[in-house]
């Protein structure tokens, strides 16, 4: 018997991290000194007394059976006090928040919760590739929003004709943005409900560098928008905020009967959260947030001296206020981003990912995560700013 994956899986290209891990591994085998500016996960612990409750909390031999669907009350809880904190939103925790086994999965699963075959999906141009991916096995149709350095990456919604949006059902939006580094004041955010309630969009706003910030900008929720609730739910993540990554913990806000129908997906597939990872991510939530300044101040180091490197190598980017990641296109000379990162990496061990797998407008651009310690990271710009001068085309 010779098993074949259905026609929508066959076509899906495996995730470019999982792929690049393998490359990795055997230029390591070869005895190459590798750097990771790639992937966006981040480096530091999580406080000490949130990483505490998780050993208090999983030493109860209560703790251990089934977690209550969609979380526990006093997780959901927690996530409306950080909303309420954090943006001055209120949430019901009845129904207007869910638990997630990382926002990965929410944003996997919103598309087979909201989407039929042949539906219309708005989508960033770049994009974080689950976007894509969830579509795509979802068999919706995408129309791209390029996102554009002379519109500061933002969608333009005036682009759009009435006839494409009034066919999309769903619009993703992401800021700060994942790729591209860039940030959303509050009035994009009411054009976008507005923008939404006129043509029948549902928005779905992925979230979770929110409170990794720098030069200090405060970045909002779309839910402040006037209005957003009736149309839009946010994914958050304790991944980047609480350098919690590996944990697997997010949430959804936002509309409640969305929610609701992402609810009733997600009790078919999974079955909650360990319940002391729930009680260590209240303890994230509520508790002190001071060390977050700090640990952002560390980020922001990274951040400049990243900048200064791509600049000497003849890069062209902006500054970024937020997230994990520099945006920047190639210097004069280089026209194809694959190549460069494939090469750069081969010859020099520093590892950065290329613009393409974003989308079409990711083209000529690399993408570099500030997720390596300073010294690391200066070592692999000096790399990289010789090779780059070195090989020009």
């Amino acid at each position: 018997m010779k098993i074949q994956p259905s026609k929508i899986v066959a076509d899906i290209q495996p995730y470019f991290f999982a792929s690049l891990s393998k490359t990795l591994a055997d230029l390591r085998a070869r005895g190459m000194d590798i750097i990771r500016l790639d992937m966006g996960s981040p480096d530091l612990p999580p406080a000490d007394f949130i990483i505490n409750k998780l050993i208090s909390s999983a030493r109860s031999p209560k703790k251990h059976g089934y977690a209550p669907l969609g979380g526990t009350p006093e997780f959901l809880k927690s996530i409306c006090e950080y909303y309420e904190r954090r943006f001055s939103v209120m949430l019901d925790p009845k129904c207007e928040a869910l638990a997630l086994i990382g926002s990965k999965e929410g944003i996997f699963n919103i598309n087979h919760t909201l989407l039929d075959p042949g539906d219309l999906v708005l989508m960033p141009d770049p994009y974080y590739p689950v976007y894509y991916a969830g579509a795509r096995l979802a068999s919706a149709r995408i129309h791209f929003m390029p996102l554009l350095r002379e519109n500061n990456f933002l969608p333009d919604f005036d682009a759009i004709s009435d006839d494409i949006a009034d066919q999309a059902k769903m619009m993703w939006l992401s800021y700060p943005n994942n790729p591209t580094g860039a940030i959303a004041e509050l009035d994009f955010f009411d054009r976008a409900i507005e923008f939404a309630k006129k043509h029948e969009i549902v928005i779905v706003h992925d979230a979770p560098y929110t409170d990794l910030t720098f030069d200090g900008f405060v970045a909002p929720s779309i839910l402040q928008a006037k209005g957003a609730r009736e149309v839009a739910i946010e994914f958050n993540s304790l991944s980047k905020t609480y350098n919690m990554a590996g944990w697997r913990v997010g949430m959804a806000v936002g509309n409640a009967d969305i929610i609701k129908y992402l609810a009733r997906y997600k009790s078919q597939i999974d079955t909650s959260m360990f319940i002391p990872v729930m009680e260590a991510a209240e303890v994230a939530l509520t508790s002190d947030q001071s060390w977050i300044a700090d640990r952002n101040k560390i980020y922001e180091e990274r951040r400049d001296v990243v900048y200064e490197g791509l600049k000497a190598a003849g890069f062209e980017l902006e500054l970024p206020k937020a997230a994990l990641y520099l945006w920047a296109r190639l210097p004069e000379g280089y026209h194809d981003d694959m190549q460069y990162c494939a090469d750069l990496l081969n010859d020099t061990g520093v590892s950065v990912t290329p613009g393409s797998i974003y989308g079409p407008s990711g083209k000529d651009y690399i993408r570099i995560s500030i997720i390596t310690p300073s010294q690391q990271i200066a070592k692999a710009m000096d790399r990289l700013v010789e090779w780059t001068k070195a090989n020009k085309g």
